[in-house]
């Protein structure tokens, strides 16, 4: 069908009125951004690109074969000046298919609702990878490999890494070539980097797990020499990491890409709904990781081996596998359909002519040069985009806030878990599944909530942004939730003494007179609660010296413990496999405002984003997107988890020790780990709003002429152009 298209080699679009520019001597880059439809019709029969002719009838099945004016060639260059002209759009390059395979039943997902669908897919699987499992296996990762948190903290901020390496180069060439194809290959080498991140499960021996009724109790086999205690597996740790960089690669197009190819494939106010969408499949991702991957971690690593241990005990390591090798498969099957998606979706064309910049404008004019149709299009004009980018102070902003947010929701994602399992004396598989609960309504509403806020009251670039810092400070005032703690379960030797009294800070001492003749091993952890409501390091160190089994729950219970002895007179003086289960009464409300503070979080993140599509120039908004993901991972996502990690390392009070080697933390220090996270929490979201009141002061929108049939628009905020309904026919709800 014959079509306009610009010279640049874009698709064409069609309309089944005729429309006419109205202002004279439009300027050769602005040609056709202003127009008119008049109400009378021109039929045209024009040849079909399959050879037929269409009649000047208008008709449904026909309204797209009719082009814009008159086809006369000798009327284009003088009618609309340079940039315009008329070519014919095969129809096999609107099709989806792979190559010369396009199934006429396929036809029926080349919607926006179906890349949208399978966009969805995506990401809800490279957030649950990426965010959830990850997240979630952290605790039992360096359990088992003998890993310290800073070091599982570079392993999670390997992906930001990858990310920033990559996105100059995906968001300048992808933003102007096959969006699709770039997408597919994408998912399809973050499954490779999931089936690889489960790899060193099955490189490395059997994980041997020493209970406590073997090596633990007093008077019981207490040799465990060094060369079988220390480990050398510490060094898979490169295996995670690499792992990790792929899934950064293969999610780089996923983020920047996908949404501007739903952007520029849907009408203009139903941009941020779809986003919304898009964005809140990639946040039920890691709800379903931390609540699928804590079901895994139920079952022990070693699938079908008898364990005389249960998932309560700290030696627990679950099957943190089994989620990256059905993420891993799931995601090289869905970079098949994405990758048969063509360049364009079939009349999209439409959508970006509606369009009016919101663009920030320069005092120099210089974003002018952005509206350029060759602009872009080789690696010379790569200097001149990162300069116009960076001369726009509400983009620039806008990646600083961004980039405050991204650093508290790496950190939070990756050790909010074990902030749980620490509070609230958990096991790791029920903190992840809290934590899990808290993302599913908070995380997912939130930022749906957002782009349909965006899209309701039909908010402008400076309205998004005001909405933005509302959110930013309603999860500021939130976060003075962590003044308040649950404190410490009490441990014999580690926050107290054996009989009761208060016990100086970094003083351990767990040798007492009631187990000095037991000759307890350091070596083996295995925690046990006392009749006493206390925990001990073992059930060695609580002087315990039988040993059975609670028929009710399958918990070891250990009897004759002269150290629960001497606290519980006259009463049994006995201890149970496993923390004691903690009453602190601060729980609902901690929970509560972790909420709020997750929900507001991700309440401005989809109005953010809108935000930085609207303030640039048509042409650069996927590399905007990959400039600001590159600043929001460096400064954000990638010290985010090491800056954690290395806080919460801090907080440490009782460290592994493996023949004098330091390894992963057993007990935190409840008061100094909510002190550090109010601190972190505070800085960063003080900064991320200075920033978005900067970037509100410093937006200076296109004036009113630039923006025709805009006098609706300002009053209701709408950005799209406001059509004559006379002239243009009734479009479709997307």
């Amino acid at each position: 069908m014959a079509t306009p298209q610009n010279s640049t080699g874009e698709n064409g679009f069609c309309f089944a009125q005729t429309l006419n520019f109205s202002h004279p001597s439009p300027p050769p880059g602005e040609a056709g951004r202003t127009f008119d439809a008049p109400s009378r019709r021109e039929p045209c029969g024009t040849p079909l690109s399959n050879g037929t002719a269409s009649s000047g009838a208008p008709s449904p099945s026909d309204s797209c074969a009719e082009p814009l004016c008159s086809t006369n060639p000798g009327e284009e260059e003088t009618q609309f000046g340079k940039g315009i002209k008329y070519v014919s759009a095969e129809g096999e390059e609107l099709a989806c298919g792979w190559g010369g395979f396009t199934p006429r039943c396929l036809q029926l997902f080349n919607t926006s609702k179906g890349i949208l669908f399978f966009l969805c897919v995506a990401s809800f699987l490279q957030g649950m990878t990426v965010n959830g499992f990850i997240n979630t296996v952290i605790t039992s990762i360096e359990r088992r490999f003998d890993l310290r948190s800073y070091q599982s903290g570079l392993i999670a901020s390997s992906y930001d890494i990858a990310a920033c390496i990559c996105l100059t180069f995906v968001s300048y060439f992808g933003g102007n070539g096959h969006k699709p194809q770039w997408l597919g290959w994408g998912v399809l080498v973050m499954g490779l980097g999931s089936l690889l991140f489960a790899l060193p499960h099955f490189t490395t021996g059997r994980y041997e797990a020493h209970s406590a009724a073997e090596v633990g109790i007093c008077g019981g086999n207490q040799s465990l020499p060094c060369a079988q205690a220390a480990s050398s597996l510490s060094g898979y740790r490169f295996i995670f990491m690499l792992g990790q960089f792929l899934h950064g690669m293969g999610a780089t197009p996923l983020y920047t890409l996908g949404v501007t190819y739903l952007d520029e494939n849907v009408k203009t106010n139903y941009s941020p709904v779809y986003i919304a969408v898009f964005y809140t499949a990639a946040i039920l991702g890691p709800a379903a990781g931390y609540l699928v991957g804590g079901m895994f971690l139920n079952i022990y690593t070693e699938i079908g081996r008898e364990i005389d241990i249960t998932p309560e005990n700290t030696l627990w390591v679950g099957a943190w596998w089994i989620g990256f090798l059905g993420a891993g498969a799931a995601s090289l099957l869905i970079s098949i359909p994405i990758l048969g998606y063509p360049q364009r979706l079939p009349g999209s064309q439409r959508y970006i002519v509606m369009r009016v910049s919101e663009a920030h404008q320069l005092k120099d004019g210089s974003h002018k040069k952005a509206s350029d149709p060759d602009f872009g299009k080789t690696v010379k004009d790569l200097p001149r985009s990162v300069l116009l980018l960076l001369k726009n102070p509400t983009f620039i902003f806008l990646c600083l806030a961004g980039a405050t947010e991204a650093t508290l929701i790496a950190g939070m994602s990756t050790f909010g878990p074990k902030f749980l399992e620490s509070q609230f004396s958990l096991s790791a598989s029920d903190a992840a599944t809290f934590f899990g609960y808290l993302v599913v309504p908070a995380g997912g509403g939130g930022t749906f909530l957002g782009g349909f806020l965006v899209n309701k009251f039909k908010l402008r670039c400076s309205g998004i942004i005001k909405l933005c810092l509302l959110c930013t400070v309603s999860s500021l005032l939130a976060i003075f939730i962590f003044f308040i703690h649950c404190p410490n379960m009490p441990m014999a030797g580690v926050t107290q003494t054996y009989e009761g009294s208060a016990l100086p800070g970094g003083h351990i001492n767990l040798t007492a007179a009631c187990n000095t003749e037991c000759d307890c091993l350091q070596e083996t952890y295995s925690p046990v609660c006392g009749s006493n409501n206390i925990m001990y390091y073992s059930p060695c160190h609580a002087g315990c010296k039988k040993v059975s089994e609670n028929l009710r729950n399958g918990k070891k219970v250990y009897h004759e413990c002269t150290c629960v002895e001497k606290t519980v007179l006259p009463g049994p003086s006995d201890a149970e496999a496993g923390k004691c289960t903690s009453s602190c009464a601060k729980r609902p409300l901690l929970l509560f405002f972790m909420f709020v503070v997750i929900l507001f979080t991700f309440l401005s993140s989809i109005p953010a984003l809108t935000a930085t599509l609207r303030c640039v120039s048509d042409r650069q908004r996927s590399f905007a997107l990959g400039i600001q993901w590159i600043v929001v991972r460096t400064l954000g996502g990638i010290p985010g988890p090491i800056a954690f990690g290395s806080m919460i390392d801090k907080s440490c009070l009782l460290w592994q020790d493996q023949c004098g080697e330091q390894g992963s933390c057993y007990v935190y220090q409840n008061s100094a780990m909510s002190q550090y996270t109010l601190i972190a929490g505070l800085v960063y979201k003080v900064l991320g709003t200075t920033f978005f009141i900067v970037a509100c002061l410093l937006y200076k929108p296109p004036p009113p002429e630039l923006a025709p049939g805009s006098s609706d628009a300002s009053e209701n905020g709408n950005c799209d152009l406001q059509e004559h309904k006379p002239s243009l026919p009734a479009e479709e709800d997307i």
